[in-house]
């Protein structure tokens, strides 16, 4: 699924290909199941899919309102929030970190192995960072620690932040953390190739550590639609607002969207293609999905996919780069 818009027109809304199209995973054929013609489900302008990491982009925003409310501080201790996180407490990890991914945190913890919530806080909690604090390293880690901090601040859970503070005031009624029944399939997820044995996901979140948190993470869990994630790129373009709906302040969507990014990557040849290089910033996810926007141009570019269906292989994002460069030449 793609879906480009410049301004308040949305330019491109193109389906193509299943949402629904494997049964299943032969790792003997290696080689996906296919479902009878009549059962496969085709993907629309309206499938919804399993954003995986860009779900990061809603949690920043959540913990950007907080910044314009005075309520959360970029240059204060993690510690000061959630003085039981021992491990950041001890290395002075602060809340800038945690949204640059400047906090030395390795880029996972394998919390869908161990046996119980308690456990995983646990480990949360005494994770101490492998590299050097103010070094970019990519970390779920950050935004899980970034999820206690703003549930801790607001007192309320970050499915219920997402929800009032975001997607029902700019109307984005199919974005939301799953289940998701209909939503595109992702994975026949089973070891070796996946970290869990769950088989054919469809409605669940795909990532494992996000599915071992009950679904809610700061890093994974959002399900949504091309067009409502248009809707988001409008309000972030303009400044925070959508129609008659403001989520944030223009200064701090700049704050947000300018180098080096709070939550967002800036500038990312490697999936931008040529709209890098002028202050472009978006993401992408595991399952297949990215978001760029240009406020150079005012433009944005949406793709959605489901990759990882049957199973996961090492990611390409040519496409991404190749869509990027083609909304770059078309507006130049």
């Amino acid at each position: 699924m793609v879906l480009v818009g410049r301004g308040p027109v949305v330019a491109v809304a193109e389906a193509a290909g299943w949402a629904v199209r494997y049964a299943a995973y032969d790792e003997r054929a290696d080689a996906g199941v296919e479902l009878p013609p009549g059962r496969r489900v085709p993907t629309t302008v309206d499938t919804p899919f399993d954003l995986a990491s860009l779900t990061k982009l809603f949690t920043t925003v959540a913990a950007v309102q907080q910044l314009e409310r005075g309520t959360l501080a970029l240059d204060r201790p993690v510690a000061a929030y959630v003085p039981e996180f021992t491990a950041a407490a001890a290395h002075g990890t602060t809340v800038r970190q945690l949204l640059t991914h400047t906090s030395g945190l390795r880029p996972e913890l394998p919390l869908y192995d161990l046996p119980d919530a308690a456990a995983r806080l646990r480990a949360l909690r005494t994770e101490a960072p492998s590299g050097p604090p103010g070094t970019y390293r990519y970390s779920d880690l950050n935004l899980l620690l970034l999820q206690h901090v703003l549930q801790r601040v607001t007192r309320r859970p970050l499915d219920a932040l997402v929800r009032d503070g975001i997607t029902r005031p700019l109307g984005m009624t199919a974005t939301g953390f799953g289940p998701r029944p209909g939503a595109a399939a992702t994975e026949d997820q089973r070891r070796p190739w996946a970290k869990a044995d769950r088989g054919m996901l469809r409605g669940e979140v795909h990532d494992e550590n996000a599915w071992a948190l009950g679904g809610v993470a700061g890093h994974a869990g959002i399900f949504s639609t091309a067009r409502d994630l248009a809707v988001f790129c409008r309000a972030l373009l303009c400044g925070g607002a959508y129609g008659s709906a403001r989520v944030l302040g223009p200064a701090h969507v700049d704050l947000m969207l300018r180098p080096p990014g709070l939550g967002f990557n800036v500038d990312q040849e490697w999936f931008m293609g040529e709209l890098a290089g002028r202050g472009a910033a978006g993401h992408t996810g595991f399952t297949g999905t990215s978001l760029v926007l240009d406020r150079a141009t005012d433009t944005f570019l949406i793709l959605l996919a489901n990759t990882v269906h049957p199973r996961r292989r090492p990611p390409d994002n040519g496409p991404r780069a190749r869509a990027a460069t083609m909304l770059a030449r078309a507006v130049r």
